[in-house]
This record gives structure tokens, sequence and C-alpha cells, in this order.
């Protein structure tokens, strides 16, 4: 049997199959869904410091379920970093460290679906100590708190921070525990790149919705769930007016389990200038750009030479596997304004920055190379045909794999299926996509990662660096980012040097019940 939720009551389920376009997934009255383009773009909060110090800047962030409206005059249940959906975007400079206190004040059991709404933190994209990374054992429970300290020492980036609590990761973050963390440098502001209000995230996700508002979930026995209404920053199909100059737009793909291939509808070309881990050496000038989730691409698209009034869309021409429908195709429209604006950064110039470390390694200084299967067996979604059951049972002491600090790895993962795709996420590294089925990678991969699209039948080769010698030592996860797949069971780990018991994942800083103290 398939189940079917609607985070707030039960539904018939659309048969799942391997590729399928329909009409809609939402059981609400059509008329309460908004036409694509009709919605004003909105931008996330920033969240302001509680506190700061010499060298640390103090955050907190309440996790909390509350009422939203992401239809217009529709009330719909959310869970969310502050009570927005997205979570508010933090802020922080390299060289300053930040502490961010997560306090998990959801309810005892979710109101339809049953499970306790246990949450872990995860900064994806920060090379954070492993008590500190949003390791899947690491719950906090309703209740409880945490601080997650952060070193803000690796080069600037685009991150995201999300709940990570090991099998519901899907359905929180689908409720709205997702947002965006700007980690800037000397480098980058140095850079006449766009900055200010025109440097914009963009936060993509799906949803369906019941009769009632609430949101649907349908993941088709684990293989992912598939909304057919898109989300930017949490709004339906909105319309951004914009300025006839240059926007960069911090591009995330939030979703579950929908990959996107980006385009602009008048075919213009844009130049990508950022991956996962940061700034590229050259900016890669592309017309169409494929994300899975996790991942991210700042690109910056000149709207320049288009005559005020005109509009044009940033479509979807979707990806295999897929469930698409009537809408899924549109992303959100750019209505060009003769507003005035400022004329300062707004070039990309031909060098961005010196080459990122993980993209100066060569295949020759791999110490080990190692196989990766990611597929589905009897059911279970495995790497190498172990889960992260496994892991559990072995106390967590199972590894796929143990570099010691300062080593260089070639890892080889394999995805035989044609039946989906897997975004693999590996850990407190970025890494170089060094191939794509033997041949080089895209353009847009051409940038330090740390989340690789695996595609249907296609064999991907990634090098990188475990720290520097004397980096932190302990236990990272490495998982699918199809959330759904990550909850059942597609997860494993690795170990950096010895088993430090002064930075366990789970048990070197746990999360507390009770008031937590007040910063001075």
């Amino acid at each position: 049997m398939l189940k079917v939720w609607l985070l707030g009551a039960a539904a018939v389920a659309l048969p799942f199959q391997a590729s399928l376009t329909a009409k809609s997934a939402s059981r609400i009255s059509s008329r309460k869904l908004p036409k694509p383009y009709t919605l004003p773009f909105a931008v996330p909060p920033v969240l302001p410091k509680a506190y700061e110090d010499a060298t640390t800047d103090y955050y907190v962030v309440r996790q909390q379920a509350f009422v939203g409206r992401i239809l217009p005059g529709v009330d719909t249940p959310l869970f969310g970093y502050n009570g927005t959906v997205p979570g508010p975007t933090i802020k922080a400079t390299h060289g300053r460290r930040t502490v961010v206190r997560q306090i998990n004040e959801l309810p005892d059991q979710h109101p339809s679906l049953g499970y306790v709404p246990w949450t872990s933190t995860h900064l994806h994209g920060m090379p954070s100590e492993p008590q500190y990374d949003g390791y899947a054992g690491d719950n906090s429970q309703p209740g409880q708190w945490k601080d997650y300290h952060y070193p803000n020492n690796c080069e600037a980036r685009t991150l995201w921070y999300h709940d990570h609590g090991v099998h519901h990761t899907a359905e929180n973050v689908y409720m709205g525990l997702a947002a965006q963390y700007h980690l800037t440098d000397a480098v980058e502001q140095a850079l006449p790149i766009p900055k200010g209000q025109y440097d914009v995230p963009l936060m993509l996700g799906d949803a369906s919705f019941a009769e009632s508002g609430a949101l649907l979930w349908d993941d088709h026995s684990h293989s992912g769930h598939y909304g057919d209404v898109i989300l930017v920053n949490g709004v339906p199909w909105p319309t951004m007016k914009v300025t006839q100059r240059k926007y960069r737009f911090r591009v995330l793909n939030a979703s579950v389990a929908r990959g996107y291939k980006l385009k602009l509808s008048n075919g213009q070309p844009f130049q990508v200038i950022a991956t996962d881990g940061g700034l590229m050496s050259a900016p890669q000038s592309v017309t169409q750009i494929t994300v899975g989730m996790a991942e991210r691409y700042e690109i910056v698209i000149d709207f320049a030479a288009i005559k005020p009034g005109q509009k044009i869309q940033l479509v979807n021409l979707g990806v295999k596997n897929a469930i698409d429908y009537d809408h899924t195709g549109k992303i959100m429209q750019f209505e060009v304004t003769a507003d005035p604006f400022d004329p300062d950064n707004n070039l990309v110039p031909a060098a961005l920055a010196p080459a990122h470390s993980a993209m100066l390694l060569t295949p020759a200084q791999a110490k080990v190379k190692r196989y990766m299967r990611v597929e589905r067996t009897n059911g279970l979604w495995t790497i190498n045909g172990q889960t992260w059951d496994d892991v559990e049972k072995g106390d967590f002491n199972p590894i796929f794999a143990n570099p010691q600090p300062g080593d260089v790895e070639m890892w080889e993962i394999e995805n035989k299926s044609g039946g989906w795709f897997h975004p693999v996420h590996i850990h407190f590294v970025d890494f170089q996509v060094v191939s794509r089925n033997g041949k080089p990678p895209r353009p847009e991969e051409k940038g330090p990662k740390d989340v690789v699209y695996v595609g249907e039948g296609e064999k991907v080769r990634v090098l990188m660096r475990f720290s520097k010698p004397g980096g932190y030592h302990g236990r990272y996860m490495i998982h699918c980012h199809n959330l759904s797949h990550e909850d059942h069971d597609m997860m494993t780990q690795f170990q950096i040097g010895a088993h430090d018991v002064d930075c366990d994942p789970v048990k070197t800083a746990p999360p507390k019940y009770g008031n937590p103290p007040v910063w001075s």
C-alpha cells in the first residue's frame, strides 16, 4: 500500500510510475490555487543577532509550529524557523564564529502523521565539528535546545540550514524547516559583482495541498514527493520586478525529491559564478543548468538589454523520473521596469577568485580510490548494499571510509538504475567533480561542490582532501539528498582519523531540556 498523508487528513494517491505527467496532485479546489506569475516575489527576512562579542556572533532560532499562508486566503499548518517559511537568512563573515541556538518548540507529536518531531540541524556546506554537524542520531526532542558552533573558516559561499532528524527529515523540511546562510569574505567583498538588494536568494520547492489547505504528503513508497505547486521563497510562481542591470541569484533546490533544469524563456545566457563550495575561478556562461536537491548555484542574469515592461520567465525543462504536472514547468517571472538603479557592483569579471583548493587537486594525488554503489536493493535504498539501519545496529561503528587528515581520495559513485537519480551529499568536505561517465563535468559543475547529481545509469568521479593535517577528527555522513531516500535509509558515514570521544557526534554536546541561559 502506498502511504499517503495530508499533513492534516487522508487522501487518495496517484499511482507512482518512473515518469508521469498529470494535471495536478492537489486536492484543494483549483480556484484556490493562484495562477502562475500573479503573486509578488518575496525575500526571506535576515535574522538579527541576539548578542556578539569580540570573536563570535550569537543567534536564536525557534523551531515552531504555526499556521501560515502559502496560497492566498488559505490557512496551512507549517513548521518554521522563527515561525517563517522559509526561515530567516543568517549573514556570517569569514573569521568570525557563529553560535546558533536551536530551540525545538514543536509539538510532542505531529497532529496527523503521529511521529515525534525531533530535529537535528545541519548547516549544509560548513566544515563543522562532528558534534555540531547535524548528525542524524543527534536529535533534539520537543522541549530541548542545543547551541551549534560554526567556525566560518571556509571560503565565501551560499549555505543552508535544514532539519536532519533521522527518519523524518523529509517531512520536517517539507513542512518548512529550511533557510539560507550566507558566508562572505574579503575576496568576495572586493569583487564588483551584484550586492545588497541585487544579491537575491532563490529557494526552490514544490508542494501539493489538501482540500483543507494543509500540505499533502505522498512519497510514493519512499521514492520521493512531487508537488504540483512550485514555490520560490515560499511563494507560488511569483513575479519579481527588476531594473535594467545585473542581478545575482543564490539558487538552492530545497525540494524533497524534485530536480530542476532551469532556463530563461527567451533563451538568454546567464553566468554561473559560484557553486556549493563558493566562487569559481572564472564565470561559466550557460543557457541552462541542472540542479539536484540541495545543490546551490549562484547565477548572474543581466536585464540591461530587456525593454521596460517586458517579462521573461525562469522555466523548468524537467529531469528524468519526476512526476510533472500542468505548471511544474514554470518557476517564476521577471518584469523589467524603468526604475532607477545603483550602477555600482554591476560587473562579472573574467577572473573571480583564486582556485579553490579542491579544484587544484589531481587524480595522481589520490591515495585511495573507493567505489560507491547507490541503488535500491530488496525494496531498500542502499549504499554498497548497506543502510543506516546497519550503522545503527553496529553501534554507529560501521564506516564507508577512514581517511587520515590531509589524505586525498577519489570516489567513484555509480547509479546503475534507470528509474531515479541520486544527489549524493558528502558532509564536511568540498570536492571536485572530475568526470561524468568518463567525460568532463557540466559547465556549472566546474567549481567546488558538496553535492553531486548522479543521474540514471551514470558513473561520477569526485576528488577531495579530508581536512588539513591537524584538522578535525571524527565521523561525518554521506547520503542521498532525495530526502525520502535518506530517511529510508540511503545513508552511511565516514571517519577522518581516529574516533575522537571529545567530538562524538551524538554524545559530546547533547541537546538539553529546560530554559537556555541568557547571553550577556
